[in-house]
Formats: C-alpha cells, sequence, structure tokens
C-alpha cells in the first residue's frame, strides 16, 4: 500500500517535469519566432525606406542663364543633403534655346526661364503630348549697370535709360542726355536673343521697338560683366543676381520712375515695391510626364519648390510668397 502511494507521487512528480519541460520549450520557440517575425519586420521597412530615400538616375535642367545661378544651388544642395545618387545637371543655353531642348521626345526635364511660355511653344507641347507645369521661382529685377568709375550716369530716369537703347531715341553720346555728361559715344551691351531678358526687355520696356544698331550682344552674361567692367562708356542690361555677384566689377544705375532715383535690392524688386516696372517673375517649367514617371524628376521638384525661397536670396532674387510656394508644393505631391 505504501509502496503504491510512492509509485503515484514519482509518476505526479515526473508528469510535471514534462508537462514543465514542454512549456519551457514552446516559450522558447515562441520568443524565436517573435523575434524572427520582429527582424523580419524591420527588413521590410527598411526595404521600403530604401525605395523611397535611395534614388537613383539624372535629373536635366536647361534655360535661362538668369535662373541658372539658382537653380544650381538648389542642384547643388539636393545632391549633398538629399540624393547623393542622383545626378542633376543644370545648363544655360537661354530661355529660347532651352526650350527648344524641352520642346522634343525626350527632351529636358525642366526648362528655366526668365520669361513665360509663348502661344507657339506650348502648341508644340500640346502637338508633342507634353503636360507642361509652370512654377515661379522667384522675382527678378531688371537691373543696368555700368563701370565703377562711371559718376556721371549714376542715377538715371526710365526714359533716359529706354532712348540709350532705342533705335529711335536720339541718344548716341552722354552728352545727349545730359550737356554735363562726357562727350564720348555710348556703349551699349546686353544678352542676346537666346536669352528671355533680352525679350523682355523687348517686349515690355522697349514695347517691340528696335534697339540700336551698334548694341553689343552676348550669349554669355560673364562676358557682359568683363565688357562693362573693362569700358568705363559702356551700359548693360541684366538680371539683379549678375550684378550682386559682381559688385567689385560694376554699379547699378539707380532708376527714377517719377518719385526720385530708385537703388535695385532685394528690397526694392518686388511686384508691388519702389523698383517694379523693372521687376519680372522668374520660372523653371516641368514635363510633367517625365514626374510621373521618374522618380528622382518628382522628388527633386519637390526639394526645388521646398526650398526656392530659402536660397533666392543668397543668388540675387526676392523670394515668393509662401502660400505661392506651398500650392506648387501640393500639385506635386499630387503626382506621387
Amino acid at each position: 500500500m505504501r509502496f503504491k502511494k510512492y509509485f503515484l507521487s514519482f509518476v505526479l512528480v515526473m508528469l510535471a517535469l514534462i508537462v514543465a519541460a514542454c512549456g519551457s520549450e514552446g516559450n522558447e520557440n515562441n520568443a524565436s519566432k517573435g523575434n524572427n517575425a520582429s527582424q523580419n519586420n524591420e527588413q521590410n521597412q527598411e526595404n521600403t525606406d530604401d525605395a523611397t530615400s535611395d534614388l537613383e538616375g539624372s535629373v536635366v535642367i536647361d534655360g535661362s542663364g538668369t535662373v541658372y545661378p539658382l537653380m544650381a544651388k538648389l542642384a547643388e544642395e539636393y545632391m549633398i543633403n538629399e540624393q547623393e545618387n542622383v545626378s542633376v545637371e543644370v545648363s544655360r543655353s537661354g530661355t529660347s534655346a532651352g526650350f527648344e531642348k524641352f520642346l522634343v521626345e525626350n527632351g529636358t526635364d525642366f526648362n528655366d526661364a526668365s520669361r513665360q511660355i509663348k502661344e507657339e511653344e506650348q502648341a508644340t507641347a500640346d502637338e508633342l503630348g507634353i503636360e507642361v507645369k509652370e512654377f515661379k521661382v522667384a522675382l527678378d529685377g531688371l537691373t543696368f549697370v555700368i563701370h565703377p568709375d562711371n559718376d556721371w550716369a549714376t542715377e538715371l530716369t526710365e526714359e533716359q535709360l529706354i532712348s540709350i537703347f532705342h533705335a529711335d531715341g536720339g541718344i548716341t553720346k552722354w552728352s545727349d542726355l545730359d550737356p554735363s555728361f562726357p562727350d564720348e559715344e555710348i556703349q551699349t551691351y546686353g544678352p542676346n536673343a537666346n536669352h528671355g531678358t533680352y525679350e523682355f526687355f523687348w517686349e515690355n520696356i522697349l514695347e517691340k521697338a528696335d534697339l540700336v544698331d551698334t548694341i553689343n550682344l552676348q550669349q554669355e552674361y560673364s562676358t557682359l560683366v568683363n565688357l562693362i567692367s573693362e569700358d568705363i562708356n559702356g551700359i548693360a542690361f541684366f538680371g539683379f543676381g549678375y550684378y550682386v555677384n559682381n559688385q567689385d566689377k560694376l554699379q547699378a544705375v539707380h532708376v527714377d520712375f517719377g518719385n526720385g532715383p530708385v537703388e535695385p535690392s532685394l528690397d526694392t524688386i518686388a511686384e508691388d515695391g519702389d523698383y517694379a516696372p523693372f521687376t519680372r517673375p522668374v520660372f523653371t517649367y516641368l514635363n510633367v510626364n517625365h514626374a510621373k514617371e521618374k522618380p528622382q524628376v518628382l522628388d527633386y521638384a519637390i526639394y526645388a519648390m521646398n526650398h526656392v525661397n530659402e536660397f533666392a536670396g543668397e543668388t540675387g532674387f526676392a523670394p515668393l510668397p509662401d502660400e505661392e510656394i506651398q500650392a506648387y508644393v501640393e500639385f506635386l505631391e499630387g503626382l506621387k
């Protein structure tokens, strides 16, 4: 009887040990499965993050030489801080020449422009099935520059400036503007017809009148800077940014629009500012088809619009209102 009691106790103890061992093994297996699931989830998340953050390929931009410094700065910052495996190539053939490269099959992704797209250019886009989106990127002031040692033409009226460049303005010498000015021939310079700045000046300032036939028109803005820096009788027009970045070689003419001379500056260059008659928006145009097909193009577009005001000032442009920029960003986010 006692033996049966001991035997029963032994059996119960053994059963308890077996159950405990099985439970422990199950817990270890469950823990292992849980760890594996966690690791899988983390890996999946990393893969998802990699898909959105590690982009590759190129973004091709051409167009306006005026807009070039701003877009080049945005491209540089993007490649350094956002997507090191994406190559953003920025060229500056000029607004009109840039549109010719943009409005073709397999054309550029963006065209920078210092004027709005023309009706015939938009018609070409429509014929090719290219969806084009216009973005204002900043405000620029058409700036007239002279040699640093020119101490007589530092302040001119709007009418005097127009008459210098107008074919029928009757002005060939500085003394024609004012008898106290030197009796020397005025040498005029500007960007050539590839540039939107030329077209803005010709259409909006000269109202499509002929320019003086002696004007020296150049493709490169750096050439214009050098020509004026070496010609005390020279005067040229181009975007404010090229003046700002070359103040050691040039001085800007203060323009009297009727209420006293106004210096072009980030404070006066505004659509309702004191320099408004010579203020204009500048643009970039996006090939929306490319943005939908190439993730890196859309990603760069979103980055550029989110940061354009951040770099506008340092590249010689007045920024746009934040609400205008935000509307552009919302449009781009909607393309995802």
